[in-house]
């Protein structure tokens, strides 16, 4: 909304009259075309009509204001700038226009809004003072010549309607200088926030004694958003990313090389220990002020996520008692938690969610999920409308998850039989249903040229009746009240709309698919590349750090995230001594499917009670699927041992999932049976979760986590084939080997923790997996079932 640099603030008119002067209800029962389409709209119908409007109009008009400020004796200026749509000049009149395109009936408009009435009055003032010389006496004078016009078009029928309204200067100025007013004390918190907070931050220090490797991932990060360059690292685990992030990201805030810090990660987990990190600088002296963003369904106090001032108690009114709360909670608040975030908006009586968004203008570090920045469906549009680059620093954490987590945020699909549930119920609405029913023509034409699935060159047919169909719905929503169906028929939309926005980019990077699946018939847009579009993404900020400790091959990843040749990339070695950890690897198991059976799975469980067996402690064993996992358990149970058993089991609920880790308790070694888990390879417990000490002593990985052949990896296969590259590695290997690296890296998380890595397959023996290691497993021991125990037990009695 507004950047403070180098003592001057930065708004445009726009921002400033709407953020002053918000009021009225959250209500999203309306829905417009898509925001890409209004705006193309609404530049075409201001060109139409500042083209008919007379050699005395200059259209597109810019301005600018520089209005010197102060705050207990710090001088700024706050700048504002804007662009009036028309300017007429007519002897002593001043007339300045300002064009609003929409889609509602502009015929039954009363009255015109007085947000749109209050940017032509800045521009009226703003053009007063900087282009016209005023003598006092017309400064004074009585006059109403100052006249600004409000022209109203709907965008489907170009229908206009204007209103205008007359003032002099001297009423032009009070109500200028009051809206200044209202705004000095926003504008007075961020320079007094900035002055303390870089202060603070001046002095400050790593607040920890630094790790091995530690240093130089500190020094890489602050080099390269000093250089506003994109850094991959590759960085193992305990070696302390997310505070080697954060601190030198928060150094060059203090020093004025970025406005924000963005710190991007999936897992709740994660955000806990970023906001802990936060703390500690926070402990350390730095004044920082941070928010972590929670999805909306988690922050919703209704039943059912209905933001409309029916539905929801707090969306009625919203916008009139935001700006308190908003301003109460970053003056008293500096982590803002999400018990906060609760706390204030029932005491304002605000929606939590858009409570929150609101607060990141006004803090520093700002947590959440990739998908407020990478999405173009969800990202944060105050911050990266279309083109938008600001000031920022994004830290990606776990950036091994990006590449398939972008090419869904990036992709779209229809699903036939969406559109006749649709038509069903659309009963009221013969033209709308004769709409369903085009689309549903050209998707069954398209099932029947399918067998199983099929790679399209092109679906132009389609794109017309999904158009009209969008636009449909457009008006619908515009109407008052609501359909019986008016859940689905939004649902649709959203889909038909995106799918739409996608297909208007299309490239190289995508393949059209059609695919027959259990419940229907689906058409899809399949971005297997998203590096450019990530690029982009990435080019919304200064600078962006990728880091994981399984981010293997980093060419790869740098490829497929948006990487550019001059981008930079560091490999750190791992803190642990190597003698702390045994790492095996059993070649005469094998988890290929032509292999796979009952003799396999008595193998596995065999070298699994092998491996559990030597030591009593904490186990976890990864499969690759819950149809293996199965099958070797029960041969498990079958060889009597007295372990006792956790099974991870699909759609656990979090308090389960939390049920589980807690199963893991301390001291487990003075135990006299074993806790051996059994878990899905690349599941929710094969990342991202931190056993310390004796709490894990070791890790049983079956499989090389290849992912199961389906029509999504086939197409990624060919086209990286045809791209010159492995098409195999970027499909199935790569991704697999991942999974393995992060399973195995439950163990071993500190430099106090001893435990043993088992890998199960003979492919592991093979060049093409051993290349993807990292550089610490240089010690791998390779063995059969019957050197297996042998090898385990030789470790432990060294460490015992």
């Amino acid at each position: 909304m507004q950047y403070l640099n180098n003592g001057q603030i930065r708004i445009s008119v726009r921002n400033l009259v709407e953020f002053i002067f918000q009021s009225g209800n959250i209500d999203n029962r309306r829905s417009r075309a898509s925001d890409k389409e209004a705006m193309l709209a609404g530049g075409r119908i201001h060109r139409k009509i500042q083209k008919n409007m007379g050699s005395d109009y200059r259209a597109e008009v810019p301005l600018k204001i520089t209005l010197p400020m102060t705050c207990k004796g710090i001088n700024y200026d706050i700048l504002l700038e804007g662009r009036a749509d028309g300017v007429v000049r007519r002897g002593n009149e001043l007339l300045i226009d300002e064009i609003k395109g929409m889609y509602q009936d502009v015929m039954k408009l009363t009255d015109s809004f007085y947000v749109h009435e209050a940017q032509a009055m800045c521009y009226a003032y703003m053009y007063s003072t900087t282009v016209l010389t005023l003598s006092e006496e017309q400064r004074a004078s009585k006059e109403k010549n100052i006249v600004i016009q409000l022209t109203y078009c709907n965008l489907d029928t170009e229908e206009i309607r204007r209103f205008r309204k007359e003032y002099t200067f001297a009423e032009m100025e009070e109500w200028f200088l009051n809206l200044i007013a209202k705004y000095k004390k926003w504008s007075d918190f961020l320079v007094l926030h900035q002055k303390v907070r870089n202060e603070s931050i001046r002095p400050l220090q790593f607040p920890f004694p630094y790790r091995e490797g530690q240093r130089d991932m500190v020094v890489s990060v602050y080099r390269a958003i000093n250089r506003k360059k994109t850094l991959y690292v590759q960085a193992p685990t305990g070696i302390g990313k997310t505070m080697s992030t954060v601190f030198p990201a928060v150094k060059a805030i203090g020093e004025g090389q970025a406005e924000k810090i963005f710190y991007l990660t999936a897992k709740t987990i994660t955000r806990t220990v970023v906001e802990e990190a936060f703390d500690t600088l926070q402990r350390e002296g730095a004044h920082l002020k941070s928010v972590t963003v929670t999805a909306k369904e988690k922050m919703c106090i209704c039943e059912e996520m209905k933001c409309n001032p029916l539905d929801c108690p707090r969306a009625k009114g919203h916008f009139d008692r935001i700006n308190q709360a908003v301003y109460e909670i970053v003056n008293e608040k500096d982590h803002i938690t999400r018990d906060d975030i609760f706390a204030y908006s029932e005491k304002h009586h605000v929606c939590p969610f858009e409570f929150c968004l609101d607060i990141t203008y006004w803090v520093d570090g700002i947590i959440c999920d990739y998908n407020y920045v990478f999405d173009p469906n969800v990202k944060l549009k105050r911050y990266f409308a279309q083109g938008a680059e600001g000031n920022y620093i994004f830290l990606v954490d776990e950036a091994h998850n990006m590449v398939d987590r972008v090419r869904e945020m990036y992709s779209a699909e229809l699903h036939k039989e969406e559109f006749l549930a649709v038509k069903k119920l659309a009963k009221d609405d013969a033209y709308l249903a004769n709409l369903l029913e085009k689309c549903n023509k050209v998707l069954l034409e398209y099932k029947r040229q399918c067998d199983t699935w099929m790679i399209r060159s092109e679906i132009n047919a389609l794109l017309g009746p999904l158009e009209q169909l969008e636009n449909r719905c457009s008006k619908i929503f515009e109407e008052p009240g609501e359909r019986l169906y008016q859940e689905e028929l939004r649902d649709l939309f959203f889909k038909v709309r995106n799918f739409r926005t996608v297909s208007d980019n299309l490239e190289d990077s995508y393949v059209i698919y059609a695919e027959h699946r259990e419940d229907g018939f689906y058409l899809k847009l399949f971005c297997v590349n998203p590096s450019r579009l990530l690029s982009e993404c990435i080019g919304s900020g200064i600078s962006t750090i990728f880091f994981s400790a399984t981010l293997l091959p980093i060419t790869y990843y740098k490829e497929l995230l948006g990487g550019k040749q001059d981008d930079y990339a560091i490999y750190l070695p791992s803190p642990f001594p190597q003698e702390n950890r045994k790492l095996l690897a059993v070649t005469d198991v094998s988890t290929k499917y032509l292999s796979r059976g009952q003799e396999q799975y008595r193998r596995m469980a065999e070298a699994i009670a092998r491996v559990t067996s030597v030591k009593n402690g904490n186990y976890m064993v990864f499969l690759p699927s819950y149809k293996m996992l199965d099958a070797v358990l029960a041969e498990f149970v079958q060889l009597a041992t007295d372990a006792r058993i956790l099974k991870q089991s699909t759609n656990m609920t979090e308090q389960e999932k939390e049920d589980f880790l807690q199963a893991f308790a301390l001291d487990a070694t003075e135990e006299t049976t074993s806790l051996i888990a059994f878990c899905v390879l690349g599941g929710i417990f094969s990342e991202g979760i931190d056993l310390t000490a004796d709490r894990l002593i070791g890790v049983c990985v079956i499989g090389t986590g290849i992912p199961q052949i389906c029509t999504e990896r086939e197409i990624l296969k060919f086209y990286f084939d045809g791209e010159n590259k492995n098409g195999f590695d970027y499909a199935y290997r790569f991704p697999g080997m991942n999974k393995v690296l992060q399973a195995a890296g439950r163990v071993i998380r500190t430099k106090e923790d001893a435990g043993v890595i088992c890998l199960m397959d003979g492919r592991f023996r093979e060049a093409a997996n051993r290349n993807l290691f990292p550089m610490e497993w240089d010690d791998i021991s390779y063995v059969d079932k019957h050197s297996l125990q042998d090898a385990v037990e030789k470790f432990w009695q060294i460490k015992i």
